[in-house]
């Protein structure tokens, strides 16, 4: 009988262990798999856009960052601007618009999405791109949650932090003398008033920093102005976007008479460009992921 009971045990003891092994290994699978691909999670990075191929490698780099820090979702692209999308598409190039990347991720099955604004201010652009968020999220059979993150320069903490990080990456060969000018889009949306604002953090920390914009406040001629009467004789000319697109090549660097450099140099201040987008900077990258992380995070909680 003894010996009887003791291979019974020994029976059960296998049994329980491997039922143990199996439930173990079932959960580390389910688990693992929750951790590198959230079921039905995705995230939709959303641009202003750029024709110009050299600027447009940096949302490679934009996108890299952003798996490192979502290992697992499903990462996908949309541009606002449709005359950027429509010269693209003339190139043979499909870009799409936020509207047609929300239905793409509602017909591959995902319900929730966050997209994040790449845009520098809480402008035109962005408030489409909420509307276009709230027009889809919840559509029976379709996205049941949309989240968008806010764009750059949100806040005063945010505006701050940018502006260190942009004085921080100025090129050692600049003097304290010599002017920095920080190019803007500038827009009628009531959003512009964040370029005067950016424009006095600048000045405060560091008194021959300057913003102008191309479209909006502070007004270029008016800041070249104050350039001139203060005798500074170089500028360092650095746009105040995204990417370094063709406002940043032909409105601020360019050859023609009215570019920004050529003002300059007419009236005999030196210019130098420096053609590198705010995207290109991975501190200014980190803003907008903390901005995704917020959405993010809210995704399942409204």
């Amino acid at each position: 009988m003894l010996l009887v009971s003791r291979s019974r045990w020994r029976w059960w003891a296998a049994c329980v262990g491997l039922a143990a092994c199996l439930l173990w290994s079932w959960g580390a699978q389910a688990g693992g798999h929750e951790a590198v691909q959230p079921a039905n999670k995705a995230i939709l990075l959303v641009s202003f856009g750029t024709s110009v191929p050299q600027a447009r490698q940096v949302f490679a780099k934009i996108e890299e960052a952003t798996k490192a820090r979502f290992p697992g979702v499903e990462v996908r692209w949309a541009f606002t601007a449709k005359k950027v999308r429509q010269k693209l598409a003339r190139e043979g190039q499909v870009t799409l618009s936020p509207a047609q990347a929300l239905a793409n991720l509602a017909e591959d099955g995902y319900t929730q999405v966050a997209a994040q604004s790449l845009h520098i201010i809480p402008g035109e652009e962005f408030d489409g791109l909420k509307d276009t968020a709230q027009r889809f999220a919840g559509m029976p059979k379709g996205l049941k949650q949309v989240t968008v993150g806010q764009p750059l320069l949100a806040s005063p903490p945010d505006m701050r932090r940018v502006a260190q990080v942009m004085l921080a990456h100025v090129p050692k060969e600049r003097r304290p003398s010599e002017a920095l000018v920080f190019m803007g889009h500038g827009t009628a949306h009531q959003a512009n008033e964040v370029y005067p604002a950016m424009a006095a953090i600048f000045k405060e920390l560091d008194a021959n920093t300057f913003l102008a914009t191309v479209e909006g406040s502070p007004e270029w001629d008016k800041v070249k102005q104050e350039i001139k009467a203060r005798g500074i004789k170089k500028a360092w000319l650095i746009p105040l976007m995204s990417v370094a697109g063709d406002h940043a090549r032909n409105d601020m660097a360019g050859q023609e008479d009215d570019s920004w450099a050529s003002q300059l140099s007419q009236a005999g201040i030196a210019s130098q460009p420096v053609l590198m987008g705010m995207a290109e900077y991975p501190e200014v990258v980190a803003v907008w992921l903390d901005h995704l992380q917020t959405a993010w995070d809210r995704l399942g909680k409204e």
